[in-house]
């Protein structure tokens, strides 16, 4: 199948690898071009635009950074993904970002007689080499029964929510998860030290009880190790919990839990952390 792939980060990378190794053409447009090099020499074709990308493609994923970035691609007059003839094409968001622009994103592929799903994702850089990533999908059930077989080369768990945005919405409880799963996590180790606890072995035990939970499985051995690389970058954590507490509003919900996580995260990136991976809320205590 002609595929196009836009954005080549931390988790994109590994995804376009994927489909290259299951035989897929795959047409790349990414802001720096050095990112896609590897993935040039197996194969994948680089074109100057997403405009491009739409027009070589039948199927096109896009994973970017914030949903200003969506909007950009897919909406810019001259060089968006909507620029080009996109009748009879599929759409794939990977970005997590908002359920309006989900929705927005729908309605003119359908009214230019294309598909799309928001589909964004969880499992980080990890879940992405090794081919073992959640995919949350909204949209249309033919839709998405055509572009499954496309996610199972990089995802274990794939389901359709509902609706276009649906997936968004999902993505949004995922996060509202993980924000006190990372909480908890780093509480946990800050007050394992400061009673003269040994981390390994407290890990140890508390991976085989109630505790046990992903982000100690894969966050809390890195922290140890000293590796604050972005398998998620803070930044776009931040990110997320914005979109999660602003839809949180519109439904009159009040979450506390993932207010302060926020707060946490915000006061994490204002020391000048932004760019490491959500394990690095640690720093909060550990310098």
């Amino acid at each position: 199948m002609k595929i196009g792939f836009i954005g080549i980060g931390v988790m994109g990378h590994s995804i376009v690898g994927h489909l290259l190794d299951a035989g897929h053409h795959v047409t790349l447009y990414t802001r720096t071009k050095s990112k896609a090099t590897d993935l040039m020499a197996r194969g994948a074709d680089w074109v100057d635009t997403p405009k491009e990308v739409a027009a070589a493609s039948e199927v096109v994923f896009t994973m970017v950074g914030y949903p200003s970035d969506v909007e950009m691609t897919y909406f810019d007059e001259h060089t968006g993904l909507f620029a080009a003839d996109i009748a009879g094409k599929t759409f794939v968001d990977l970005t997590t970002s908002t359920p309006t622009l989900a929705e927005a994103i729908y309605a003119t592929a359908r009214t230019n007689n294309a598909n799309s799903l928001d589909a964004p994702v969880s499992g980080g850089d990890l879940g992405a080499r090794n081919g073992t990533l959640t995919v949350m999908v909204g949209g249309e059930e033919a839709t998405y029964q055509q572009v499954l077989p496309l996610f199972k080369h990089f995802a274990k768990v794939c389901m359709l929510h509902g609706s276009a945005g649906k997936g968004q919405h999902t993505k949004m409880a995922n996060q509202i998860m993980i924000a006190g799963t990372m909480t908890g996590m780093t509480e946990m180790l800050v007050y394992a030290k400061a009673t003269g606890l040994e981390l390994e072995k407290v890990l140890e035990t508390l991976s085989g009880g109630a505790a046990a939970n992903w982000s100690m499985s894969n966050y809390s051995p890195r922290i140890l190790q000293n590796d604050f690389s972005p398998g998620f970058f803070v930044k776009h954590f931040i990110k997320d919990l914005k979109i999660a507490l602003d839809e949180a509003e519109k439904q009159q919900i009040a979450l506390p839990g993932t207010a302060l996580a926020k707060e946490l995260y915000e006061k994490l990136a204002n020391e000048g952390y932004e760019n490491d991976g959500t394990q690095a809320l640690i720093k909060l205590w550990w310098k």
